[in-house]
């Protein structure tokens, strides 16, 4: 087969091969080229690349592009993405997911969304199809449901969908969140059903927002942001935050978190409370 003859031919054949296999544009170009631009010879090689994916797995992500076609909108949207119009349509009224908690970036990094109001077809087909689902709004709504219900216990769950969130979140390829942007989302993922930051003994979200509002204005790059994380995971289980340590890898805001909380008579270590009694 002679190569497209012009760009519109090519995007055709680009289309129809993501359509079917969920791969991205790059791929399929790569593939098409490979193949002398025979559709159905491109497919099968892709496949067999892929561990010679089965038949019924082939019928799933077509079933699955079908799924995505329609749920967008042909006169606002891209051939491979929902804008964010068709997006929030999609979690809100098929999904059934609250758009104001964590619940959002379940949702997202489920389906490795490039921003909070994109879906693209590519994340939306890989990631319905590693949840080993049937292609229906139903199902997937009812998969998300049990997700979410497992997020504030399972930590490897929730670091995973945390660390999205930073990934999602940014505007304009920014490395950085704003800080009340970042507020916000802790405010989201720290909260049920994500993971409380907080014990019988103390709040340590309120803590750690009291001590941004009172020191720190700057913007939250993504380690600061990976780094709270792993502080709320300690803070959690040790009050005393004996675990921290001047000498540690911890960022400079956590160590002048760590200083402002002593200096307000929290978290100190045990031997220190012993020898100022």
């Amino acid at each position: 087969m002679a190569p497209p003859s012009n760009n519109a031919q090519l995007r055709a054949l680009v289309s129809q091969f993501t359509s079917y296999t969920g791969a991205s544009e790059k791929i399929a170009t790569k593939f098409l080229r490979l193949a002398g631009y025979k559709i159905n010879d491109a497919i099968d090689e892709y496949y067999h690349q892929n561990e010679g994916a089965a038949p019924a797995t082939s019928t799933l992500i077509s079933e699955l592009g079908s799924l995505f076609d329609s749920l967008r909108d042909d006169e606002k949207d891209g051939k491979n993405s929902m804008e964010l119009a068709s997006t929030m349509n999609y979690l809100n009224n098929e999904l059934k997911v609250n758009i104001e908690n964590a619940e959002l970036f379940v949702a997202l990094e489920l389906l490795q969304a490039p921003t909070i109001g994109e879906i693209s077809r590519e994340g939306y087909v890989a990631g319905w199809k590693s949840s080993n689902v049937n292609a229906s709004h139903k199902e997937h709504a009812k998969h998300l449901r049990k997700v979410i219900k497992a997020l504030p216990k399972d930590a490897a769950l929730f670091k995973r969908v945390y660390k999205y969130a930073f990934v999602v979140g940014r505007e304009n390829d920014q490395k950085s969140l704003s800080l009340d942007t970042a507020l916000i989302y802790w405010d989201m993922l720290f909260a049920p059903p994500g993971m409380p930051w907080k014990n019988a003994h103390r709040d340590w979200l309120a803590l750690w927002k009291k001590f941004l509002a009172e020191k720190w204005t700057r913007s939250v790059n993504r380690d600061m942001w990976n780094m709270v994380l792993e502080f709320a995971f300690k803070s959690i289980e040790d009050d005393s935050v004996s675990f921290w340590n001047e000498d540690g890898a911890w960022p400079s805001v956590i160590d002048e978190f760590v200083e402002w909380c002593r200096a307000n008579g929290v978290g100190k270590p045990e031997k220190m409370e012993v020898d100022e009694a």
